[in-house]
């Protein structure tokens, strides 16, 4: 269902993660809005495809 480079977001809300790895039903992905390298894993489950709609995110 995702891939790498995909652009995510959490469905209860939050920032926009770009997937680095998919591994079964984990994301391996880092923050868009920060740039230290940092990694995160979310459970596909709970993401949903980036979208903008005007100046927001929405999923």
């Amino acid at each position: 269902m995702f891939k790498v480079g995909d652009l995510v977001q959490p469905k209860k809300g939050g920032p926009k993660y770009e997937v680095l790895d998919v591994q079964g039903e984990l994301l391996f992905c880092t923050p868009r809005s920060i740039l230290t390298g940092e990694t995160v894993t979310l459970k596909a489950e709970d993401v949903a495809l980036y979208k903008e709609d005007g100046d927001f995110g929405v999923c």
